[in-house]
């Protein structure tokens, strides 16, 4: 019912801004709240960000707010993960979701296949 594609990620320096997109093919899309995951080698998936399905509501982990901000543009169909002052704790595989607004994977019913970004001097 619901692709998703994300695009985006690279390598960076600490300090350095990225902006990470999602795309969405389906109506569907307009239904669902949205999430950013991420995973690092040996580590379990972690919450990152979520918005719901107007665009109202946000909610952040403690480890990227004030940093990154979660928005979506029912134009385009996408949602984007606005990152600043990127760390090296920050290097993992994002991965974006589509499901019920919340912070636990198990409530997401799609995922995309992930882009990688790479924080390192």
């Amino acid at each position: 019912q619901v692709q998703l594609v994300e695009s985006g990620g690279g390598s960076v320096q600490p300090g350095d801004p990225l902006t990470l997109s999602c795309a969405a093919s389906g109506r569907a899309f307009f239904s669902y709240a949205m999430g950013w995951f991420r995973q690092a080698p040996g580590k379990e998936r972690e919450f990152v960000a979520a918005i719901g399905v107007s665009g109202r509501t946000t909610t952040y982990s403690d480890s990227v707010k004030g940093r990154f901000t979660i928005s979506r543009d029912s134009n385009k169909r996408t949602v984007y993960l606005q990152m600043t002052g990127l760390e090296p704790e920050d290097t993992a595989g994002y991965y974006c979701a589509a499901g019920t607004f919340s912070r636990l994977p198990s409530q997401y019913n799609y995922w995309g296949q992930g882009t990688q970004v790479t924080v390192s001097s």
